[in-house]
């Protein structure tokens, strides 16, 4: 009887022991993700947008501190015009930002730089539901089967215009245009000019006096191109990219209906009547009220409508020192709810998201009418801006021949050529 009380504790005691080191075990364990969870964490997100554009992604922070308490995240912004250089800079001194905004023209740089890392786990990340992305706004950031960036805007470019304007002149509105079967760049010109009578500009065509990539979509609409299909080739040097540079010409010196280079006259001062950016453009022009604004589809060309697709997204860069933290980051940024959130001023390449009521009934947005013309029916016929490795050196040639067109030094042809022997050697 005593041998089998006695057997009876020891068999309790070894119970209670055991149960001890796992409670001992498991709070030591959980201690450690504890830590591991509450160790703070800076991250810098860069970006080159606007104030407006800032205070959306101060709310998304906010919101993604909630479930993120430790990681701490500094926004910081560098104009657009500097951005590529910037980065290129940050990356020759390994201080690059764990997380940034990239454009479609410096993917192509940036990937063959290896500076960005890989993301193509998202893909298994059923939640994340990367299913719900167009298909084809993954592609730029696609290459041997890996991902290496998510987008958050694809916007066309739009035509945004003064009704006030061409109801004073008496003209008929680029969508009235569009309506009738003769929205061409003819017509355009025409429009412009008549505009200009008033003692204001008919168009413009330049966000600021570095950004000439609107002009590509007459040269498209026409049959031409920046580049050859193997980006191997320089090929704006041909009759359609002269014609596009003649038509600027003439609009800034015969028609005097476009601003002459330095001359600083913003589409919401009211003194433009037409003005060419991406759909993103939107969130100032939402604030304009001195004057009612519509947007409208690009003219046609002689071979159809080919308005620029500006594509944005986020990469996370290689080096960073919170490598997880940094794709917890992205991935809020680029869920329904932070891709939601942001198309309040860019177009959204999650389905789920582009035909919602938050992306279309915005307050003081265009009509609804508007947006489905010059938004969601041009998505088809958009094209990606040119990329290329070298795009720095080949755009720095560009602004160069621009600069010639605007001091009229020389003719569009020799402007052209000039272009054709610089950039075709950078293209090798």
């Amino acid at each position: 009887m005593k041998k089998r009380w006695l057997m009876m504790l020891a068999i309790m005691l070894l119970i209670f022991t055991t149960a001890c080191s796992k409670d001992a075990g498991s709070s030591e364990g959980d201690k450690k993700e504890t830590s591991k969870k509450d160790k703070e964490v800076e991250l810098t997100f860069m970006m080159w947008g606007n104030e407006a554009h800032q205070e959306v992604y101060n709310d998304l922070i906010k919101k993604f501190n909630v479930e993120h308490p430790n990681i701490k995240v500094k926004m910081e912004t560098v104009p657009f015009p500097d951005y590529q250089q910037k980065i290129t800079v940050l990356a020759a001194g390994k201080e690059l930002p764990d997380v940034g905004w990239v454009a479609e023209r410096m993917v192509p740089q940036f990937m063959d730089n290896d500076i960005l890392e890989d993301v193509t786990s998202f893909k298994d990340d059923k939640e994340y539901d990367m299913d719900d992305f167009f298909p084809s706004t993954l592609e730029l950031f696609e290459r041997d089967s890996h991902l290496y960036g998510i987008p958050f805007s694809t916007p066309p470019m739009v035509l945004f215009y003064n009704e006030d304007l061409f109801v004073n002149a008496g003209e008929k509105t680029p969508n009235e245009h569009l309506a009738d079967g003769t929205w061409n760049w003819e017509q355009f010109e025409k429009s412009a000019k008549a505009i200009s009578a008033q003692g204001v500009y008919g168009a413009n065509f330049f966000r600021d006096w570095n950004t000439w990539i609107a002009l590509l979509s007459h040269t498209w609409g026409n049959g031409g191109d920046l580049f050859n299909e193997e980006q191997t080739e320089f090929t704006w040097n041909s009759p359609q990219g002269v014609e596009s540079l003649k038509m600027l010409d003439r609009m800034m010196f015969a028609d005097k209906s476009h601003p002459k280079a330095g001359e600083q006259v913003s589409f919401e001062s009211g003194k433009i009547g037409m003005f060419f950016d991406v759909y993103s453009y939107v969130s100032r022009a939402r604030e304009i009220g001195d004057f009612t604004f519509d947007i409208a589809p690009l003219p046609e060309g002689t071979e159809g409508r080919y308005p620029m697709l500006g594509q944005a997204g986020y990469s996370i860069f290689k080096g960073s020192k919170h490598p997880e933290e940094a794709k917890e980051l992205l991935k809020f940024f680029t869920s329904q709810e932070g891709i939601t959130a942001t198309s309040t001023y860019f177009v959204p390449p999650r389905e789920s998201v582009l035909g919602s009521d938050e992306f279309i009934n915005q307050p003081n947005n265009p009509p609804k009418e508007s947006i489905q013309k010059a938004v969601l029916d041009e998505m088809d016929n958009a094209r990606l801006q040119a990329g290329h490795k070298n795009w720095q050196k080949i755009d720095n040639a560009v602004q160069f021949g621009f600069d010639e067109l605007f001091g009229e030094l020389k003719e569009p042809e020799e402007i052209l050529k000039e272009m054709e022997e610089k950039i075709t050697p950078l293209m090798k």
